[in-house]
């Protein structure tokens, strides 16, 4: 797997996590949304399931669904503020296009 998780996100993920001992890690994916297609999610993991695939990097436990992996795997995750505002920021080389807003991407069909 080749998920790289800047210094920024990691504190960022680190901050959540602290905040909820039960957690188990930062679950990473993807959902069908917005206007090119896929939107990613990043929440806290409750549970890991037998189709997870789990990561360890830097002290973060990583947690990916066996079927998201395909569309993320080379992505960075970075966390950048500007102004007022504060994000996760997404570099997928799989993303082939994305809406104007930035919020969804396109990948190649995987048939």
């Amino acid at each position: 797997m080749a998920i790289q998780i800047t210094s920024a996100a990691r504190e960022r993920m680190q901050a959540f996590l602290a905040k909820q001992p039960d957690a188990l890690g930062v679950r990473f994916g993807i959902k069908r949304t917005g206007c090119s297609g896929f939107g990613y999610t990043v929440g806290l993991a409750s549970a890991i399931a037998d189709n997870d695939q789990v990561f360890d990097q830097d002290g973060l436990r990583l947690v990916i669904d066996a079927k998201a992996l395909p569309f993320v795997d080379g992505t960075e995750i970075d966390f950048q503020r500007s102004g007022l505002n504060a994000a996760f920021v997404f570099r997928n080389p799989n993303a082939t296009g994305e809406c104007g807003c930035g919020e969804s991407f396109t990948v190649e069909s995987r048939e």
